[in-house]
């Protein structure tokens, strides 16, 4: 565990991210147990945002290491998940309700496995329109609940590897390596397309960022007082 005054002073701090909190949950989480003690104002930041839907690892930085939080974004990112094929949702995950079905009875597993090849290496991927990416100073998800056009703009990123795990239809379990900016809601979508279905994700956990690992996680700060 680090303790409290290593935080003050700057440190990178591992956390297995809850199901249903914000990364910035996390990171006010933190900071608030700083301030209890240390009334001066100290930085806090995460590396790498995770949706409220999606656990795992978090990695937070306090203080002098808010310098390394760049850095540590730009590393590729390990996730495993789930997807539920033949339905969507308009987010591409389990934040809203299915609102369209889709044909299954055509997919094998052999075409899921084969599916994954066409999407290793760099790919061009939509960002979903219910994300955090700001559109003129405004977060596209506001924008979409006030139900207003937005134009998304595709994002070129790198899968650097992509393991189907367990075929248990309609759920499939998968492994992903990635650069940062990948959505992985995204993959769901695009994987389904490819299947000429759908698809969306209904579980993420984020195991690795570069030499990061959640297995190094410690959620002692996330403790209530």
């Amino acid at each position: 565990m680090i303790s409290l005054e290593k935080l003050v002073e700057g440190s990178i701090v591992l956390i297995d991210k809850p199901l249903d909190w914000t990364s910035f949950d996390v990171a006010n989480k933190i900071k608030s147990k700083i301030k209890h003690t240390y009334k001066e104002k100290i930085k806090v930041g995460h590396a790498g945002t995770l949706d409220p839907k999606a656990t795992g690892l978090l990695i937070i930085c306090t203080g002098k290491a808010t310098k390394k939080i760049d850095e540590i974004q730009n590393q590729p990112k390990e996730y495993t998940g789930t997807f539920k094929l033949g339905a969507t949702t308009l987010c591409y995950d389990t934040e809203m309700e299915e609102n369209e079905l889709f044909p299954t009875e055509h997919i094998t597993e052999e075409l899921i496995i084969e599916t994954t090849n066409q999407f290793i290496g760099s790919i061009k991927q939509l960002p979903p329109i219910y994300s955090a990416i700001k559109v003129n100073g405004k977060k596209m998800y506001e924008l979409a609940r006030e139900g207003k056009k937005i134009e998304v703009k595709e994002r070129e990123v790198t899968i650097y590897s992509f393991e189907i795990t367990e075929i248990n239809m309609p759920t499939i379990s998968f492994k992903v390596k990635c650069s940062k900016g990948t959505y992985i809601r995204s993959l769901a979508n695009d994987f389904g397309k490819t299947l000429n279905s759908g698809a969306y994700l209904t579980s993420l956990t984020r195991t690795a960022i570069g030499e990061y690992s959640i297995k190094q996680a410690d959620n002692f700060w996330l403790a209530k007082e």
